[in-house]
């Protein structure tokens, strides 16, 4: 008993809808050709699988695919929505609506991590696994269902319920950049003091002190030097908002 109950565990993945092909065409909304595909879009790199030429099975080449897929796709829909837009505005509007932030809602919105197969529990995950596996999706669309099915499928998916041009226009892709070219104007000095900040966490953690003319100004905490700048840019932004934007 306890032997069939390993072989189950092993070789079986995480579904909603009772078996992986069911779960699946829940997500897409059309039946897929060839599973193979969705198989590897939902395979974490700790199984160790290798295909039958001895190559890793994993989602992270579908990954890449779906990326480009997505820009591409955006791309064509900004080129037509914004006709009056410029090279610059369709690049700032395009990071916008593919932003890993933005990647991993969509992710979580359709709760792909359910369907992740993995050697480690999904909780060690960082957070970004939800907007990879579904890079890694659009991915595997595309090689089922060819260009077409993977632009409906990002209609469908993406652009329809999530993009909205005029309030995408005034939302801010990075909170750290804007300060600097804030100050930048404002010919203001500014440093991030960067510092290891693990308190009783297991996980390693940083800690940021933004400084503007020598006066500390915002502090924040995070599993990243990245994320943690953002964090402390965002909070003075937030302590500058008037000024920063009286000066757009």
């Amino acid at each position: 008993m306890r032997i069939l109950k390993k072989i189950f565990s092993r070789n079986s993945r995480p579904t909603e809808g009772g078996n992986f092909f069911v779960s699946i065409q829940k997500i897409i909304d059309f039946k897929p050709i060839n599973l193979d595909y969705y198989e590897k879009a939902f395979t974490h790199r700790s199984s160790n699988k290798l295909d039958k030429d001895g190559n890793p099975f994993n989602y992270e080449r579908l990954e890449f695919l779906g990326d480009s897929m997505l820009s591409s796709v955006i791309a064509a829909y900004l080129y037509k929505e914004a006709p009056l837009g410029d090279e610059g505005y369709l690049t700032k509007m395009r990071s916008k609506i593919v932003s890993r932030e933005h990647l991993n809602e969509l992710g979580k919105d359709l709760n792909l991590i359910a369907l992740v197969e993995s050697k480690v529990p999904s909780s060690h995950f960082g957070e970004n696994i939800h907007g990879n596996i579904f890079e890694a999706l659009v991915g595997a669309i595309f090689l089922d269902k060819g260009y077409a099915g993977c632009e409906e499928f990002i209609r469908k998916k993406v652009i329809l319920p999530y993009v909205d041009i005029a309030r995408l226009e005034g939302k801010v892709i990075s909170y750290k950049s804007l300060l600097i070219e804030w100050c930048q104007k404002e010919k203001k000095q500014f440093h991030y003091d960067i510092f290891d900040d693990n308190g009783n966490d297991s996980q390693k953690y940083f800690g940021v002190k933004l400084s503007i003319d020598d006066k500390v100004v915002a502090k924040a905490r995070a599993t990243s030097k990245k994320k943690a700048e953002e964090i402390a840019s965002k909070r003075a932004y937030f302590l500058f908002q008037e000024k920063i934007n009286k000066k757009k």
